[in-house]
């Protein structure tokens, strides 16, 4: 814990990082005071029982920033911006002149960004007229004449837009990822809430379930930081050299592999493509055509949270997401080319490409583990609601993935930024 407080402590001693951490937390506060401004014409009442019964509409719910449960004009939240870099990083792939623009630094990300707001805009049009049509079903919100209906689809998708802005402002002036930061930020404001709910349905037999759920929440919380934290490191030797009368190099050092590489945003990726079947199936349900709306009812049962279809096509997708996002932040061939250049080499490995083989055959198998425990952190809600009997979402699942990882991330960024302004200080010496 005092290595946790320590670097927030030490930066709130130094004036600019103070000055990041109000802004951060101003951002917050004007996050969570639009997250409580409601879309007319919805009952609320009947929204929050809906959401207590649905563990599908929690989990989207959590993606929202916990916006969604007030359906508040950001109840999409980040899911459209986060489907947009979906498809742009997807699209990278087939286009080369994207992947290109990728490797051009700051102007390619600026553009990158640029194209990614682009994409936003239509795909918060769509998914809020999706969750019109889920939510009409559910008798939530009556049936609306055309002039509202557009209404409430430019209401949301500025409030997609909204979020998105913030989420940048935080990036850019605040501390660590903003889009991270106000995911974390909604589901933190929910917990009392989920924790108060919880304790009023308490009793004798109760209390055993919950006390197993108790323990598995903390044993994920451990594992969370251990593999957050559990790196593979490769020895690199590199060799001496004599220029005139000095010794350069002859040092031995350590390339850290983590076994997470990519974070939570696998999580955060696969959670966003595996609700858009849910939602395609609300909307189509609600179409006249009968075909329409049996694909519409076969989509719904098919991707029903607690069903055994959805579990696994929501592991798999983690995994391959985890693969597709640490082989798009690690280049091996880079890092190959960066160790030869500066005359190091691994031991027993040749430089070049054999040793770009080797990292790339090593990041595969400790990928694999980091994969694997992405993917049953996914479905831990509904196998803990199997053994314990508690269904919430912060049952050891996402939500407390989310929060470990963006805790430690922010952390993480603190220290870097102290380190940053001592060496300053130093040179300035």
């Amino acid at each position: 814990m005092n290595k946790l407080l320590a670097p927030i402590i030490a930066s709130w001693k130094s004036p600019e990082l103070r000055r990041k951490i109000i802004i951060t937390a101003l951002l917050f506060v004007a996050f969570r005071l639009f997250a409580h401004i409601p879309v007319p014409g919805v009952d609320t009442v009947k929204l929050a029982a809906l959401f207590s019964q649905n563990q599908f509409l929690g989990l989207l719910d959590i993606f929202s920033g916990g916006t969604l449960v007030n359906f508040s004009v950001l109840a999409l939240g980040l899911n459209p911006y986060i489907n947009a870099s979906i498809i742009l990083q997807l699209l990278t792939i087939v286009f080369p002149k994207l992947e290109e623009l990728q490797k051009e630094g700051e102007y390619g990300r600026e553009k990158i960004n640029q194209y990614t707001r682009f994409i936003t805009v239509p795909l918060a049009a769509v998914q809020s007229i999706g969750m019109y049509a889920l939510l009409k079903n559910q008798g939530i919100i009556g049936l609306l004449d055309p002039l509202s209906l557009i209404a409430i689809v430019v209401t949301m998708t500025a409030g997609t837009l909204f979020a998105m802005w913030l989420g940048e402002l935080i990036t850019e002036y605040g501390i660590g990822n903003g889009i991270s930061l106000l995911i974390f930020a909604g589901i933190v404001g929910r917990l009392p809430v989920m924790l108060g709910q919880t304790a009023t349905t308490i009793t004798a037999e109760y209390l055993t379930n919950l006390i197993i759920f108790l323990i598995l929440a903390i044993t994920v919380i451990a594992a969370t930081v251990y593999v957050n934290e559990a790196v593979r490191r490769i020895t690199v030797h590199y060799a001496r050299r004599i220029r005139g009368n000095k010794v350069y190099g002859g040092a031995t050092s350590y390339l850290p592999l983590r076994v997470n590489q990519a974070g939570v945003i696998p999580i955060i990726f696969a959670v966003s493509l595996v609700l858009m079947p849910s939602l395609l199936g609300g909307f189509l349900q609600q179409a006249k055509n009968p075909a329409f709306a049996g694909i519409g009812s076969f989509l719904s049962g098919l991707f029903n949270p607690n069903g055994v279809f959805y579990n696994v096509f929501y592991f798999l997708l983690v995994l391959g997401f985890t693969y597709f996002y640490t082989a798009i932040t690690f280049n091996p061939t880079k890092i190959a080319t960066e160790i030869q250049k500066y005359g190091g080499f691994i031991p027993g490995i040749r430089p070049g490409t054999p040793t770009a083989q080797y990292l790339n055959y090593i990041l595969t198998r400790i990928t694999l583990a980091g994969a694997l425990f992405l993917g049953v952190i996914a479905i831990m809600p509904s196998i803990a609601k199997q053994i314990s009997g508690v269904s919430t979402l912060l049952v050891g699942g996402t939500g407390i993935l989310i929060v470990v990882s963006v805790v430690l991330e922010t952390v993480k960024a603190l220290e870097a930024q102290l380190v940053m302004r001592n060496y300053e200080g130093f040179l300035k010496e």
